[in-house]
C-alpha cells in the first residue's frame, strides 16, 4: 500500500487480469518456497512509526504534504490523512545494539521532522489515538491528495453497495459513528515491528507473534480516548477493525488460524479467499511478485506475513508486527519491540509449532480482552490457566523475554526491558496516564494533551510521568 498508482477506478477487466497474475504469482512463492529459493539469511528488524501533525491547540493540522516537501527525507513517507505522517528506519542486523541504534535513528529523524513542522508552526505527536480529533476532522478534504487512498476508498465503499462505515465501540462509555468514507482508519496511529527471519523458521515467529500478542497489548495501551469518549485501553484495534469493513472474510483482524508449515500458506489463503481490493495491472515479471504483495498489503492482519527482497535479489520473509500503538516515548516504543522481540523468539523455539501450547481461540480472546482491559485483564495461559496480565507479565513473559534477546545475541544495554518491568509494577501504561490526567484536569483534554506533549518532550518513559 506505499506504492503510488495511476488509477482510481477498476473495470471488470482489470479484475480478471489481476485475479489471473495473482494465481500465477502466488504459485511462484509456493514453489520457490519448496525449491528452498527464500532467504535464510540472519534475522533482521526495521520499524515504522506513525505520528499526529497537530497546531497549537492539539487539533490536527492538515499539512503534511508542505512537511513532506521541507523534508525531503525518503525515509518520511505520507499517511491516508494529511495530518499524520510516518516515519520508517533502515533495516538492522538483529544482534548487539540493535535497538539502541534503531533508537539513535528514529529519534535523530524525529527531531528533523518536529524542527520542520515547528517552521511551520505545528507539533507532531506520538499517540495512539489523539484524544482532540474531532469527527469533522476525519473527511476526504483531509484525505492525502493520492491515487491509492482514493481508490481504496472507492473501492470498500463500492464493496459496501455505497452503505456508510459504521463504528459501534462499547468500552467504558459507549461510541457510535458512521462515515461514508475510510478516514476512520486516519483516528488509528500504530508503531510496527518488522521481524525478517530465515525462511524455515518464519511461520513459527508469526505464530509466536499471535500468541503473545494478548500479554504484550496489555503492557502497551496508549489510546484510550476518542471523540470525547473513554473506550477501550486499546481503542485503535476495534476502531480500525470496523474502520474498513467490507463483505467477505474481515479485512483488519489476527487471521483464520496458525500456520502450519510456512507462512506460504497464509499468502494461498490470501489468493483463495479475499477479493482483490486494488486490482492494478503491473508490467513487471511475474518473479517480482508484486500483485501477490499489493494484494496482501490491503489485508490488514494484526501480525501480516510479508515477502520482501534481499539486496542479492532473494526473496525473504518477514512478520510485521502490527498491534502497537505509537508512543508515550521513544523509550516506550523501543521497550515494546525489545519486549516483542525477546518474547516472540522465545515461543518461536519452545515447541508446539510456536504456539506456546496456547489454541488459537484463547489467543484471540487474550488479545480482545487486553485491548479492551490493559493490565486488568485476565489471561489464558498454557499450564497457568486464568491469571491476571500483569503477574502473567511479570512473573513468566518478561524473564522469557529477556533470554529471548539475549539469544538472538542482542545487547539490552539501554535497559529496555527493564522500562517494561517498571510500567508493569507501577501499572502506568500510556493509556492509564492519560485517563489519570484527563481526571486531574478536570475534564479538559486540551490540558491533558499539553502535559502529555511535555511528557513526550520529556524523553523520560510513562511510567515516570507524573500526573
Amino acid at each position: 500500500m506505499g506504492e503510488e498508482i495511476k488509477a482510481t477506478g477498476f473495470s471488470d477487466a482489470d479484475k480478471a487480469r489481476f485475479a489471473a497474475r495473482l494465481a500465477e504469482e502466488t504459485d511462484i512463492a509456493r514453489a520457490l518456497f519448496a525449491a528452498d529459493k527464500f532467504s535464510r539469511a540472519g534475522h533482521m528488524i526495521g520499524f515504522e512509526i506513525e505520528t499526529w501533525i497537530v497546531d497549537h491547540n492539539y487539533f490536527p493540522a492538515s499539512i503534511n504534504q508542505h512537511l513532506l516537501e521541507a523534508l525531503g527525507n525518503p525515509l518520511v513517507v505520507p499517511e491516508l490523512s494529511r495530518f499524520n505522517l510516518e516515519l520508517n528506519c533502515d533495516p538492522l542486523p538483529l544482534e548487539g545494539d540493535a535497538l539502541g541504534r534503531a533508537y539513535d535513528a528514529l529519534t535523530e529523524l524525529w527531531a528533523a521532522c518536529n524542527e520542520t513542522a515547528h517552521r511551520l508552526d505545528a507539533n507532531l505527536v506520538l499517540i495512539g489515538t489523539l484524544p482532540t480529533i474531532r469527527d469533522e476532522d476525519l473527511t476526504l478534504a483531509n484525505m492525502s491528495p493520492l491515487n491509492r487512498y482514493y481508490a481504496l476508498n472507492s473501492e470498500v465503499l463500492r464493496m459496501r453497495g455505497g452503505r456508510p462505515l459504521r463504528v459501534d465501540i462499547l468500552g467504558r462509555e459507549h461510541l457510535v459513528s458512521e462515515h461514508r468514507d475510510v478516514m476512520l482508519e486516519a483516528a488509528t496511529t500504530s508503531f510496527q515491528v518488522h521481524l525478517k527471519s530465515p525462511a524455515d523458521l518464519a511461520h513459527l515467529y508469526y505464530n509466536a507473534s499471535i500468541a503473545a500478542s494478548g500479554p504484550i497489548i496489555a503492557a502497551c495501551g496508549n489510546a484510550p480516548f476518542l471523540f470525547g469518549k473513554a473506550l477501550w485501553e486499546e481503542t485503535r484495534i476495534p476502531l480500525f477493525e470496523q474502520a474498513v469493513d467490507v463483505p467477505g472474510p474481515r479485512r483488519v483482524c489476527m487471521g483464520s488460524g496458525y500456520a502450519t508449515r510456512s507462512l506460504l500458506e497464509i499468502f494461498q489463503e490470501n489468493a483463495r479467499n479475499y477479493d482483490a481490493l486494488l486490482p492494478i495491472a503491473f508490467e513487471d515479471r511475474a518473479e517480482a511478485m508484486r500483485h501477490l504483495r499489493l494484494h496482501n498489503g490491503v489485508i490488514w492482519r494484526w501480525n501480516r506475513p510479508l515477502i520482501g527482497f534481499d539486496e542479492d535479489g532473494a526473496p525473504h520473509l518477514r512478520v510485521e508486527h502490527r498491534i502497537l500503538p505509537a508512543g508515550p516515548s521513544f523509550v516506550d516504543m523501543m521497550a515494546n519491540a525489545a519486549l516483542y522481540l525477546g518474547l516472540t523468539r522465545m515461543l518461536a523455539l519452545a515447541g508446539d509449532n510456536g504456539t506456546a501450547g496456547l489454541s488459537f481461540e484463547d489467543a484471540l480472546r487474550n488479545f480482545y480482552d487486553a485491548a479492551r482491559l490493559g493490565l486488568d485483564a485476565v489471561l489464558i495461559w498454557p499450564g497457568l490457566g486464568e491469571i491476571g496480565a500483569d503477574r502473567l507479565l511479570i512473573e513468566y513473559l518478561l524473564p522469557a523475554a529477556r533470554a529471548g534477546l539475549a539469544d538472538f545475541g542482542v545487547t539490552d544495554s539501554r535497559g529496555f526491558l527493564d522500562v517494561i518491568e517498571a510500567r508493569l509494577r507501577t501499572r502506568q501504561t500510556g493509556a492509564v496516564w492519560q485517563r489519570k490526567a484527563l481526571e486531574a484536569c478536570d475534564g479538559d483534554l486540551y490540558a491533558m494533551m499539553a502535559a502529555y506533549c511535555e511528557g513526550q518532550r520529556s524523553g523520560a518513559p510513562v511510567h515516570e510521568w507524573e500526573i
